[in-house]
């Protein structure tokens, strides 16, 4: 029952705490806790009180090491199990490689003298257990005390670690909470002078903003000026190319009506010329056709060659199988006429026929092979015959396959030469009637542009005489338009004067500003230097700090050194005690009792 619920347990997660007290395990209980021991991570506690276990030795064997193997059991309890020197020993060398196990009570036992010096000797390894209990163990004294010893040393080894450990947390928070703070007043040292920027870049743009509008007011001034300038010279230019274009527009009458006549004679040419090549390509197109008709019957005149070449081969096979059948019919013959004197020799030679039994079976043997041989020949005969037979009608196929496929593609090539010939026929046909209809519509563009350049040009005649007269008025509105620039130069002096005596104004604001950042720099300068001070001071904080960690690490290599001198003193004086016992023990009436038994 133990065995199936520790095998159920194996894989548990869950239980922490484990008690099973006064349930008489053996050796099939002590192996599954030894399995148990080894696969399991989450019991911390375990109760093995009165069973008995230190009377199975291979069973406890394979406990101690599944104990050797877990690193996650601080409490155990092995009361009243009747454990010997030996499960003691096992049980020490089980504790020289654990590194969890915190308390181990093993009271009321039967550890004796060499179990006890056995656990004693594995607390020199073992430096996480802090409890262990020997009572009613027939364990010497001095050796409890040296246990006790170890066992203080353990627990103040630990105190001492985790004092260290919390003095380097607190080392280490107190240094975290400085680079903090460092780092705010750098940051906030940072965004002071991001601010100071900032007002500084506002000014710079503020005054820049209002030189620029000044100038863009100067600049707007400047074009409107020159916009007048600009739109006396458009009308001058603009009589100008009237004028041209009057005289241009005659010269493009002239001209249409040259290209006019140029274009028709060019196009009669071309009518010509394309009639001729149309002929030329006619004749081309009949020399083909007559040139692909001497092809087909050059090609027909060659089936008939193959077909006569056919009709040869078939007399002549033909005659081959009149041969077979008359070889055949001597053969037969022939036959008839050995039977026949076989026959005759039978009757004349009946009292011999004892004696030429093995002659007639020799020519017997002899004629058949003969026979054979004839019909093999023959047969090899006809065979090849037929394989030539096959061989010139396959000939026949391919060639006649030949001149179909010529016949076809010359077929083809008269139909797409045809094609092609009314396909392009139809395009020039198309070609020259587009170009009439194009010769036409510009016939009538060029009629109707005529009609309307003259009709522009009457509407520039009238345009002119418009333009003449409100060049006039132009030059009246010249006139007064200088006496307004001349008052608005005047304006515009006056307004510059102004704005220089502005900008002056601004310049001084500008200057007492330099003067302000030229403050802030010094400030800033100043704070950085603070900066480098208090970066400093913490730097030999630290270091002081470090010379302090360092110190503390030496005190513990100082304590570390005494705690194994005096282990190395409490072995020797384990020794000396050893050795004074055993000589008591061995000069006593008891042990020499003991050894005479």
């Amino acid at each position: 029952g133990v065995r199936l619920l520790l095998h159920g347990l194996c894989s548990n997660t869950t239980v922490k705490s484990l008690d099973l007290k006064g349930n008489n395990l053996r050796t099939m209980g002590a192996e599954a806790l030894g399995k148990l021991l080894k696969q399991n991570k989450s019991i911390r506690s375990l109760t093995l009180e009165w069973n008995s276990l230190g009377m199975w030795e291979e069973g406890f064997s394979f406990f101690c090491q599944g104990l050797r193997a877990n690193n996650f059991l601080q409490h155990l309890d092995l009361r009243n199990n009747q454990i010997n020197h030996q499960g003691a020993g096992e049980l020490a060398m089980a504790l020289t490689q654990n590194t969890s196990l915190q308390e181990l009570d093993l009271r009321w036992n039967n550890v004796g003298l060499l179990g006890g010096r056995a656990l004693l000797n594995c607390l020199h390894s073992n430096k996480t257990l802090k409890r262990l209990e020997l009572a009613g163990n027939n364990v010497p004294g001095d050796i409890l005390k040296a246990v006790e010893q170890a066992l203080d040393h353990n627990q103040d080894r630990e105190a001492i670690l985790s004092e260290a450990q919390n003095q380097v947390n607190i080392l280490s928070k107190e240094v975290l909470s400085l680079k903090d703070e460092k780092n705010k007043q750098f940051m906030d040292f940072v965004d002071a002078v991001d601010k100071h920027k900032e007002e500084r870049a506002r000014s710079e743009k503020m005054s820049a903003a209002r030189v620029s509008q000044l100038q863009e007011a100067l600049d707007e001034q400047n074009s409107i000026l020159n916009s007048l300038k600009t739109k006396l010279q458009m009308t001058e230019a603009a009589l100008a190319l009237s004028e041209q274009k009057v005289h241009t527009l005659g010269e493009l009458l002239s001209a249409m009506k040259q290209e006019q006549n140029s274009v028709a004679e060019c196009h009669f040419k071309e009518l010509q010329q394309q009639k001729q090549e149309g002929a030329d390509r006619e004749g081309r197109l009949l020399h083909d056709l007559s040139a692909a008709s001497e092809k087909n019957l050059l090609l027909r005149n060659q089936v008939d060659e193959l077909e006569r070449k056919c009709k040869v081969q078939q007399d002549q096979l033909f005659q081959v199988k009149q041969d077979l059948t008359n070889t055949t019919a001597e053969l037969k013959l022939r036959a008839v006429e050995a039977e026949e004197r076989l026959e005759m020799e039978k009757r004349r030679f009946k009292q011999s026929l004892e004696d030429m039994e093995s002659l007639r079976v020799k020519e017997v043997e002899r004629m058949t092979q003969h026979m054979e041989a004839s019909e093999r020949s023959l047969h090899n005969r006809i065979q090849k015959l037929e394989d030539i037979k096959i061989s010139l009608e396959e000939e026949l196929s391919r060639v006649k396959a030949a001149a179909l496929t010529e016949r076809g593609q010359a077929e083809e090539e008269l139909m797409k030469v045809r094609s092609q010939a009314r396909l392009e026929e139809q395009q020039r046909v198309e070609h020259l009637e587009e170009k009439l209809r194009l010769m036409t519509e510009s016939r009538d563009e060029a009629q109707n542009c005529c009609l309307k350049q003259k009709e522009m040009v009457a509407e520039a005649q009238a345009k002119a005489k418009q333009l003449s007269l409100h060049a006039d008025g132009l030059r009246r509105r010249l006139d007064e338009l200088q006496q307004d620039l001349n008052s608005k130069e005047e304006e515009k002096v006056t307004e510059l004067n102004k704005v220089k005596v502005e900008l002056q104004e601004q310049i001084g604001h500008l200057e007492a500003e330099r003067t302000a950042q030229d403050g802030l720099r010094e400030k800033i300068a100043a704070l950085e230097r603070q900066l480098k001070a208090l970066s400093s001071n913490h730097r030999e904080a630290l270091l002081d700090k470090e010379g302090e960690i360092s110190l503390l690490l030496e005190k513990l290599r100082m304590k570390e050194a005494e705690i194994s001198r005096m282990r190395e003193e409490e072995a020797q004086r384990a020794s000396f005690l050893q050795n004074a016992i055993m000589a008591y023990v061995q000069g006593s009436p008891l042990g020499t009792h003991g050894s005479r038994k």
